[in-house]
């Protein structure tokens, strides 16, 4: 990708290695349609949600509301969660996690692992898996509530979530030369996906933008349901995030838990391991690019990596014990990755 953005070639901190992902010809149509996978995975933590994370921080210390020993509280299904543990072990802060079993282990164990406090909503010592996000945002303020020099980040209605991606957008830009089309991310927040939308539109002004929800989420819709795909989605019961711009998407979409995690286990036999959202994204893209016009570039935002899914996703049992295991759709997919990536 000539002029691609390149960060510096020595760094001083790990938050210094944010950004300037790369794009991944993933799949193509013989009418030179093709599909890029920007790899968020290529940042600390392996997520996307570091750029918001430090955003976040950033502003916060910027308005004077965190100072030098300071406690950050959020909610956090895992991903943001590991972003701010990065951002706050750099720059001194004390980091509480409120938490629920839904999420990943791995997750749970890399925040802890760099000094974050746990606090499970669930805090009875069950392992329930249901998501928690209203209990764990309600209790992720009260604890906030009152204390000096603490700061409740709050990721779902906190402006500098879109911001921390606006430079996504700017990537793209000068990665592509310009040429994007359509752009397919994760709504969840709705910081990822709107926030990159919001500045690549002052970039390129005709980019379409595909929102994708697990089914059972109410973002688009209902009906709800409890779904597995962590960290995207609003399950019932949690209000739609202030960051969830309908105005920026042109259209909102569900995948199931089954055609998200079947694309997962497809994609990984391509030599790639995604996370459980990312199939989602990946599956709506795939399925779509046989129909676009001719010469059409599509970027999907794959937010995570596959390897904190090793004990869910990727696991026979557990797949199997959720009535989630797909091989005829597993197939399927492969059989649709075949035709699409002997094109590129």
């Amino acid at each position: 990708m000539p002029g691609a953005l390149q960060r510096p070639a020595v760094v001083s901190r790990v938050s210094d290695l944010i950004g300037y992902t790369p794009l991944l010809e993933f799949a193509a149509t013989e009418t030179g349609s093709r599909l890029l996978l920007k790899l968020e995975m290529f940042n600390p933590t392996g997520t996307a949600k570091i750029r918001m994370a430090r955003q976040m921080i950033t502003d916060a210390e910027d308005r004077g509301e965190l100072r030098p020993g300071g406690r950050i509280i959020e909610s956090t299904s895992g991903n943001t969660g590991l972003g701010l543990a990065v951002v706050a072990a750099e720059r001194g802060y004390t980091f509480t996690a409120v938490v629920d079993h839904h999420a990943s282990a791995d997750k749970l164990r890399a925040m802890k692992a760099m000094g974050t406090e746990l606090v499970y909503v669930d805090d009875d010592g069950g392992s329930s898996e249901e998501l928690a996000t209203a209990a764990r945002e309600e209790l992720a303020e009260e604890m906030a509530r009152g204390q000096d020099n603490t700061i409740f980040t709050e990721q779902h209605n906190n402006p500098s979530n879109g911001v921390g991606y606006f430079p996504v957008a700017h990537e793209l830009h000068e990665a592509l030369d310009g040429r994007l089309d359509v752009l397919v991310g994760a709504v969840g927040t709705g910081g990822g996906l709107c926030g990159t939308a919001r500045e690549l539109r002052t970039l390129i002004s005709d980019v379409t933008t595909i929102g994708v929800e697990p089914k059972g989420s109410i973002a688009f819709g209902g009906p709800a349901h409890d779904y597995y795909q962590s960290g995207t989605g609003t399950p019932e019961g949690a209000e739609i995030g202030a960051l969830v711009d309908f105005g920026l998407i042109d259209e909102g979409v569900k995948v199931g838990d089954v055609e998200a995690f079947a694309t997962c286990r497809a994609v990984a036999r391509t030599g790639l391991l995604i996370g459980g959202s990312a199939g989602g994204v990946v599956h709506e893209a795939l399925t779509r690019l046989a129909a676009l016009p001719p010469g059409t570039t599509m970027v999907a935002l794959v937010n995570d990596g596959g390897e904190k899914y090793l004990d869910t996703v990727f696991n026979d049992d557990w797949m199997h014990a959720r009535e989630l295991l797909a091989p005829a759709t597993e197939r399927e997919i492969d059989e649709l990755l075949t035709k699409l990536r002997r094109n590129r």
